[in-house]
């Protein structure tokens, strides 16, 4: 049986933490930011943690996870 491959898009977008959940960079922080306010930017920069509903698909396309 061959070896599953890891989905590249998949795994430009997404990493798994040292517990196990899946991390993400959050959207709307590559331009337009001075329309935004100082808030929302702050909480953009952080890093985004998936539900556990959509953790088992990501995973699944993550074979090394």
């Amino acid at each position: 049986m061959p070896k599953m491959k890891t989905h590249s898009a998949t795994k430009k977008r997404f990493k798994i933490t040292g517990s196990g959940k899946v991390s993400f960079k959050k959207s709307g922080r590559g331009h337009l930011l001075s329309s935004k306010n100082s808030k929302r930017l702050r909480t953009l920069m952080k890093k985004g943690i998936l539900p556990t509903g959509v953790e088992a698909h990501v995973k699944k396309m993550l074979p090394y996870a």
